[in-house]
């Protein structure tokens, strides 16, 4: 039986009047994003149509996922909040403090002894505040929620960019800051712009050597790494229908490198075969019983021009295998001649040193029994692995059926590493080298998300490729960037041309899923009596206090840095090793921005400091003015912030003084994490204007006792001799989140409500 039966009971119950009621509000036929929007407000039935991009609407989610290392920081507030329950089904997931070294259980053993103090801490509060806790080892939290949680219909949402896996089952699920989780557990709306629409209508079929996985490689390539922000990706047509439920997970999953903010399918019989396969029979007959409410109307798939702010068509039938990379999701490259010319033309190396299959976007039954069809004929036709192969199942009940199967063993007779069911190298926790800044330049692929530069193993040099795990087998064996194994021969070891036959596998196991100990421990009825004890010297975990507000006199506020080019999450707030400090604001704000190019010199981690006059690294600069009571600011170039939703990115230069992000553009999720922690998130009114940005400017700001809704800001710039510019700064803050900033951060508003 499922999780949370009467949640989603009650959620189908409220869904044909609700769906009605806006659609005649609306004035025309629904897509299944809407659907599921209007069902979910958090005022009940709609009244009014929302402008799509524009309108702020308030959101009623009906439950939350957090992983270990967000949820720390989110606990963290939630501490704070003065509730003793969490107001929405919430769970935590022990995944991405487990580093891959020497594979699974020395790897988990490693993890529990350098970790333990963590996962208890999240254990305990879980078990305090009715939180479900997954322990370490029970899988990664988007294949567990798959699995377990997610329902067609329903509206999640989750600390890592990544919860948007779940519209593989027909969901609105949505990655967002710890602060907009904490929100939703304690009892309060969760508000989110009201997201323009994207269609992609699917056609033909996938056949051979091509993966849902080429699907989103093939649409990341179109619409490129920011074309899908502020916008819901709904994938539609006989092509989409035709397509396994983990597969339809895979292309929602990476709808993240889009920018988007979630990708979602139309319950069909695939979702029901996977709902029934994994013990859901409850959920699969409740939602059958409002099926046509669980996908778009059908006038809205006939003419989806009429009702999606913008349609892609791509043939199934036509598509081939790609590579995305290397160093952004949105590179595609067809496998074989294509690559051979771009890898000679960029110096990308072409000699593949590991294929890595698994990650939270390619861990499932399917994909290992599919690539697992690709090692088994290296083993029958006498070919020897050319890289080495990591394997990374998605959770406890993948990887003990797989192994029952005989998955795992055709892999290691490949001599290939079986990590823990965990992230490992797909969010950088990986031992690969012990300096991976001096690390050679090679090239690795792999079924995960990102790539950016050294997210996997911390080198600066791997070039990383993105591609579906049959292909990741494939040119794993043949050791060649440009393997194309629909073409090319390989040499067996008796000097023999062999050719791969194309990939087989299953969509569900033949003999149904199996597992001992899935890893789940539900909390206590009543968590009351559950102490949580945080030690004073933990270099892990610390309690919040918190943030003053900034106010309305920022005048001599210096530049901390102007960063230069591409600023990621990853930039700002690295994960890797900086992992361990994820519950300890102070610790983890020594790495703040240590990433980001400075525009000056170009270097990473290399300020100037204008008190001194001398550089040194970001944190040190920044704690040295705020020591000196000197605000700070932040300038950045395009879709600053995009990747993962980790809200250390926003609370680090919050905590280390600085006032203000000034962009050209910001990323969704980033965006919002600013506006929580009482900052300012502006944009150049003039993107021009970001040029006009100097080495030694300070900044006042001249009419911020006039911030409101709508109303741009202007700053006075003033450079080092004496001259100065005045910028106009755009803003998207809404009332609800200039109070925010008033009180000094979301969570001061929420204490005080609740006090």
């Amino acid at each position: 039986m499922a999780f949370d039966i009467d949640m989603i009971k009650k959620v189908y119950s409220q869904m044909v009047e609700r769906v009605d009621s806006a659609r005649e509000v609306v004035g025309k036929p629904l897509t299944l994003s809407e659907k599921i929007l209007y069902n979910h407000l958090w005022d009940g039935k709609a009244t009014t149509a929302f402008t799509r991009g524009k309108d702020y609407v308030d959101f009623a989610p009906d439950r939350i996922a957090l992983q270990d290392a967000t949820a720390q920081m989110a606990l963290l507030q939630f501490m704070q909040a003065g509730k003793s329950k969490v107001a929405v089904p919430t769970t935590t997931h022990c995944d991405h403090l487990i580093q891959a070294k020497n594979g699974a259980s020395s790897d988990l053993q490693s993890a529990l002894n350098t970790s333990n103090e963590v996962f208890n801490f999240l254990e305990s509060v879980s078990n305090k505040y009715g939180l479900g806790f997954w322990k370490p080892g029970a899988g990664i939290i988007h294949q567990v929620v798959l699995e377990n949680y997610a329902f067609p219909g329903g509206m999640m949402i989750g600390t890592d960019s990544h919860t948007v896996n779940a519209g593989g089952l027909g969901m609105v699920a949505i990655g967002v800051g710890g602060a907009d989780a904490v929100d939703v557990m304690a009892g309060m709306a969760w508000e989110l712009k009201f997201p323009k629409l994207i269609g992609v209508k699917l056609t033909g079929k996938l056949s051979g050597w091509t993966a849902p996985k080429d699907v989103i490689l093939k649409v990341a390539g179109i619409v490129s790494a920011k074309g899908g922000t502020g916008a819901i990706v709904e994938y539609f047509g006989p092509g989409a229908i035709s397509m396994s439920c983990t597969g339809k997970g895979t292309i929602c999953n990476m709808g993240a490198e889009i920018g988007a903010t979630t990708s979602t399918f139309g319950y069909d019989e695939s979702m029901e075969r996977y709902l029934r396969a994994t013990d859901r029979n409850d959920v699969a007959d409740a939602a059958n019983e409002v099926k046509d409410y669980l996908t778009g109307d059908a006038e809205v798939y006939a003419n989806p021009e009429q009702y999606f702010d913008q349609v892609i068509e791509i043939d199934l039938s036509k598509l081939g295998p790609l590579l995305n990379g290397p160093f952004t999701p949105d590179l595609s490259t067809e496998a074989g001649l294509d690559m051979t010319k771009a890898a000679n033309a960029n110096d990308w190396p072409l000699k593949v040193e590991w294929g890595l299959i698994g990650s939270c976007t390619n861990s499932s039954y399917e994909d290992l029994s599919r690539a697992s069809s690709i090692a088994q004929q290296a083993l029958d036709k006498g070919l020897k692995m050319k890289s080495e192969l990591g394997i990374n199942p998605g959770s406890e009940k993948v990887r003990y059926t797989a192994d029952r199967d005989g998955i795992l063993g055709i892999f290691e007779k490949l001599d290939a590493k079986i990590f823990t069911n965990a992230c490992g190298p797909c969010i950088g926790q990986w031992a690969r080298y012990d300096d991976p800044k001096n690390a050679p330049k090679n090239s690795i692929i792999h079924s995960f998300n990102r790539n950016f530069a050294k997210r996997a193993d911390g080198n600066p040099n791997t070039h990383a490729f993105v591609a579906s795990p049959e292909l990741v087998a494939a040119i794993a064996i043949s050791g060649r960037l440009d393997f194309n194994p629909m073409k090319d021969k390989l040499i067996n070891e008796n000097g023999e041309e062999v050719l791969l036959d194309e990939p087989t596998g299953w969509e569900l196991p033949p003999k149904g899923f199996e597992v001992k100990d899935d890893g789940f421990l539900a909390p206590e009825d009543d968590g009351s009596h559950v102490k949580i004890s945080v030690n004073e010297t933990s270099e892990r975990l610390q309690l919040l206090e918190p943030f003053t507000p900034i106010g309305n006199d920022i005048s001599g506020a210096k530049l901390l840095i102007k960063a230069f080019g591409k600023c990621t999450t990853d930039h700002i707030s690295m994960a890797g090793p900086w992992l361990r400090y994820r519950g300890h604001l102070d610790n983890i704000s020594n790495n703040c921005l240590i990433g980001a190019v400075n525009a000056y010199g170009k270097k990473t981690n290399f300020v100037k400091n204008q008190l001194t006059g001398k550089f040194g690294g970001v944190p040190d600069t920044a704690r040295a003015y705020k020591a000196a009571g000197i605000k700070t600011i932040v300038v950045g170039d395009h879709n600053y912030g995009e990747g993962s939703s980790r809200e250390h990115a926003a609370m680090e230069p919050r905590h280390l003084g600085v006032v203000a992000v000034l962009v050209k553009s910001f990323a969704r999720i980033h965006e919002t994490n600013l506006k929580k922690q009482g900052m300012l998130g502006l944009i150049f009114s003039n993107e021009a204007d970001y040029d006009l940005i100097q080495e030694d400017d300070t900044f006042n700001f001249i009419d911020m006792n006039e911030f409101s809704p709508g109303k741009p800001l202007k700053i006075e710039v003033v450079h080092a001799g004496g001259s100065k510019d005045v910028i106009v700064a755009n803003h998207t803050y809404n009332q609800s989140q200039i109070d925010w900033y008033n009180e000094g951060s979301a969570l001061n508003l929420i204490k005080k409500e609740n006090a």
